[in-house]
């Protein structure tokens, strides 16, 4: 059984203001109302005002690491996770470089492709739907292969919720002189990264996901070393992360027209996770969704894809029901009209959906969205949520 979070629960937080429904994904996802407002206000992109905004956020980012002896960096970038993820590869490996790309799902894969296109050297270990890679993997594969210089892996998994173990896989790449590359996506925000406990040279997440900020831009931090020798690396002039941090550091603007009312938002969203805590108040409040979300849907018959050692607090995969009346698109608009958009899965074996527990939502909001699965599967004429026995065998895969 998942463990009870510390943290008692809290006074309900306050519905989204125009009655839009409730995004149960992994970002872009639901926002405070007060987020929303900081975007009614225009900026002017090379504005002094502007630019101690774009200041304040950078340093506001970096105290999320733990850095304390201003090793590192921060360097937004214009556009999604994928276009940040493909600056911070095409930027830090070098050209003659190789990558051990980690992947447990989709985001991993995603990465692999891109190597492909920077045409750059890379291995992939592939571990599919269902297991997290190991530090143990890791070092066998470093081991057999001196060319790797470079390894990038993904902290949370976000295609199945696998909270990967990223300390132990941090631990093997330093011990045999290799750089970590991390793609927190997902997770920065709410899961520790904290630079003085896993080691890693640099990492990528965006505005939309534990912030709880709105699409537009990510950042990378990285540091200070690592960017000074990403000089002349990058594949492409708009995502070269050398430029856009020289550029800012010496003039405190973008390079090119910047988003501006998301970097408002963004701040606002950033304001509001120190009141909340910071990481660790996030991670709470995130832990807890889970919890309760995950516990209802189990009475129902639901089953997670993942045992509760790899369940992350961002993103939940169940199986869908096997009843022969259980039609997933059926579901999706039933919890649609009932105020909730939950994600499709993404698993290549067995039929599955998403829930996600980030964005404003609390405990309340979860037991609603169990009332609202339970209402769902009655008016479909589904009276257990019970998966298919294949779908049971796939997972006990996890107990390797």
């Amino acid at each position: 059984m998942l463990a009870e979070t510390k943290f008692a629960a809290a006074k309900p937080l306050d519905k989204p203001a125009l009655g839009e429904p409730y995004l149960l994904t992994p970002g872009p996802l639901t926002t405070a109302y007060s987020v929303k407002q900081a975007m009614l206000r225009d900026w002017g992109s090379w504005d002094s005002d502007f630019r101690a905004m774009t200041a304040d956020m950078r340093h506001r980012l970096l105290a999320l690491t733990g850095d304390a002896n201003g090793e590192f960096d921060c360097v937004p970038m214009q556009g999604s996770g994928s276009f940040c993820v493909e600056a911070m590869l095409g930027s830090f490996v070098p050209k003659d470089g190789k990558v051990l790309v980690l992947a447990n799902g989709a985001y991993g894969l995603r990465a692999a492709q891109t190597m492909q296109y920077l045409s750059r050297a890379y291995t992939l270990i592939d571990k599919g739907d269902y297991l997290p890679p190991r530090g143990d993997e890791v070092a066998a594969a470093l081991e057999a292969d001196p060319a790797i210089t470079h390894v990038i892996a993904i902290h949370c998994e976000t295609s199945s919720g696998i909270l990967n173990p990223v300390a132990e896989i941090a631990e093997a790449v330093h011990a045999r002189g290799r750089k970590l590359l991390v793609d927190s996506m997902s997770a920065f925000g709410a899961v520790a990264l904290d630079v003085n406990e896993i080691r890693y040279e640099a990492m990528v997440s965006s505005a939309n996901k534990c912030i709880e900020g709105v699409p537009g831009f990510g950042f990378i931090i990285a540091r200070k070393s690592e960017l000074e020798a990403t000089k002349g690396r990058s594949h492409s002039l708009s995502l070269d992360v050398h430029a856009q941090w020289a550029h800012m550091n010496k003039t405190g603007q973008w390079r090119y027209t910047p988003p501006t009312h998301v970097v408002a938002a963004f701040l606002e969203a950033l304001r509001q996770h120190e009141a909340e805590g910071g990481v660790a108040g996030r991670g709470a409040r995130y832990t807890r969704n889970r919890d309760v979300m995950v516990a209802g849907m189990r009475e129902l018959g639901f089953e997670t894809l993942l045992k509760d050692r790899w369940l992350s607090p961002i993103i939940v995969t169940f199986f869908n029901p096997a009843h022969a009346n259980f039609a997933f698109d059926r579901f999706y608009e039933l919890m649609k009209d009932k105020g909730f958009i939950i994600y499709p899965g993404k698993l290549t074996v067995v039929d599955s959906f998403r829930v996600g527990c980030i964005g404003q939502m609390d405990e309340h909001v979860m037991r609603r969205v169990v009332e609202a699965a339970a209402q769902s599967l009655k008016e479909m004429g589904v009276d257990t949520a019970a998966p298919p026995a294949a779908a049971i065998a796939e997972r006990a895969k996890l107990a390797a």
